[in-house]
């Protein structure tokens, strides 16, 4: 199954776990991921320039938006002791992965992973971190967007990678518009890292 597809609900192909082994911010994790889920047994390049070009958050909640089998949120939990996470993604399989994930590194006390339906509509976060679903076309990542960058706290920042080629520029300039004041962090290997604050 390709990529273009990781953000079918409930995907088709048969289930097969794959080992992943990703070195972020001096921590070494040792995940599993899987057929149907995005980046299957490897750390995509443009998670990789997220973490390469970033450093942790600081303590505090934060959301893990777009979560996959859950690297980004993970490393954040593993990072930084204080920081409570909640990871959210469609993708039902990507949701059981990344809590296996939790699970197995012994973070179930601070991070869970759940589909959209199962978030707090209430909560809000200090940050939040994606790797967001470019592909699902610009109407859907809007509304996306529209939807959780508001739980942001006041003050709070969202920090996200996003493909040069896939439109990264124009997101930055589209999400000022839109209220959310959005600067490039760094640009690596065709990728920017944009940092969106709530005023």
């Amino acid at each position: 199954m390709s990529d273009e597809h990781y953000f079918s609900a409930d995907p088709t192909v048969a289930f097969k776990r794959a080992p992943v082994s990703a070195s972020v911010w001096g921590h070494e994790l040792e995940l599993t991921s899987g057929s149907g889920v995005f980046a299957q047994g490897r750390l995509d390049v443009g998670t990789a320039v997220l973490f390469r070009e970033t450093d942790p958050p600081a303590p505090g909640r934060v959301l893990d938006l777009g979560c996959g089998y859950g690297v980004i949120g993970l490393a954040v939990a593993v990072a930084v002791p204080e920081a409570v996470v909640t990871a959210v993604d469609v993708n039902e399989r990507a949701v059981l992965l990344a809590n296996e994930n939790a699970h197995a590194l012994g973070l179930s006390d601070r991070y869970a992973a759940s589909v959209p339906g199962g978030v707090d509509p209430a909560a809000q976060y200090d940050e939040i971190w994606s790797n967001p679903p470019i592909r699902i076309g610009k109407d859907a990542l809007h509304e996306l967007l529209l939807t959780w960058l508001p739980r942001m706290a006041p003050g709070g920042r969202a920090v996200m990678v996003v493909g040069k080629n896939l439109g990264a520029d124009s997101l930055q300039r589209w999400l000022g518009g839109q209220g959310f004041p959005t600067t490039r962090l760094a640009s690596a290997k065709g990728f920017r890292v944009l940092e969106t604050r709530r005023m």
